[in-house]
């Protein structure tokens, strides 16, 4: 019994030692992942920058009709629907400086 349990701590302790032999930087694989995700800012980009835009159109639509019936307090959707299209904007062109393209 007693060389039973001098075996299997020795197996574990050469099993914990061999462990950080075998564990790598992970350099590699942070470079893919950074690789693979410029790949994917841009086409982001442009979706963002394409919503801005169909948004700005349907914004432009509803404050002109609103404007069009007679309503004189248009400033707070003006400034919504306003407000929105520089966000989308805005934050399309703060991806891409964040991740240097």
């Amino acid at each position: 019994m007693f060389s039973k349990t001098k075996k299997l701590w020795a197996s574990a302790v050469l099993l914990a030692l061999s462990v950080p032999v075998f564990a790598q930087s992970g350099v590699n694989g942070l470079n893919t992942a950074t690789s693979t995700l410029k790949t994917y800012v841009a086409p982001v980009t442009n979706i963002t920058l394409v919503i801005g835009g169909i948004v700005g159109i349907v914004g432009a639509i509803r404050v002109y009709s609103k404007w069009n019936s007679g309503d004189q307090d248009i400033n707070k959707e003006l400034m919504g629907w306003g407000g929105s299209c520089v966000f989308l904007v805005v934050s399309a062109l703060v991806i891409k400086a964040f991740f240097g393209l």
